[in-house]
């Protein structure tokens, strides 16, 4: 893993997931948040689960990292339907006591352009959220012709996140 260069990303504003609720305008922006469930365990569960890929892999994608868990400038490919590839680096990392979680952006090669964060983060009353954002626009010709089918994707497979981190959580709910 060698120094991030902005030139390899498909796109100009690599790190704009950081700033929250900030899409940059010519992409689509996609923003889903799923409560998780309550407690210190389950925070430290569900950040787990999203630090080391186990999320990504529980919901039914391949991923190739280059790292056992995200960190800035690892490399990871996504494979959708077992033969989209769909190549990646992450963009940034954060792992503190409350919130955790990681950005890649898209590299050549990925049919779609943009960057999508997943971030666990736990509120002043306990509650664990799990928030999906993105920004993205087509970059190979079926993601085009998709058009709103491919959004539609996108935002079933943020929600299908919650849901499968709320199930990998689930024996951490207090009773």
């Amino acid at each position: 893993m060698g120094p991030m260069s902005s030139e390899d990303f498909t796109y100009e504003e690599v790190g704009a997931t950081r700033e929250r609720g900030h899409y940059p305008p010519g992409f689509h922006p996609l923003h889903v948040r799923t409560r998780i469930g309550e407690g210190e365990e389950v925070f430290r569960r569900a950040a787990e689960a999203v630090l080391t890929w186990e999320l990504h892999r529980a919901v039914g994608v391949g991923v190739d990292a280059s790292a056992d868990r995200a960190v800035p400038g690892a490399d990871v490919t996504v494979t959708l339907a077992g033969m989209i590839k769909a190549p990646c680096r992450i963009v940034w990392t954060v792992d503190e006591p409350r919130r955790a979680g990681w950005a890649y952006g898209t590299l050549p090669g990925h049919p779609e352009t943009g960057e999508e964060s997943f971030v666990v983060d736990r509120t002043g009353d306990g509650t664990v959220w799990l928030t999906v954002s993105a920004f993205s626009r087509p970059a190979k010709w079926y993601a085009r012709a998709g058009g709103p089918a491919t959004r539609g994707f996108q935002h079933a497979y943020a929600r299908r996140c919650g849901t499968v981190l709320r199930r990998l959580c689930a024996e951490f709910q207090p009773e």
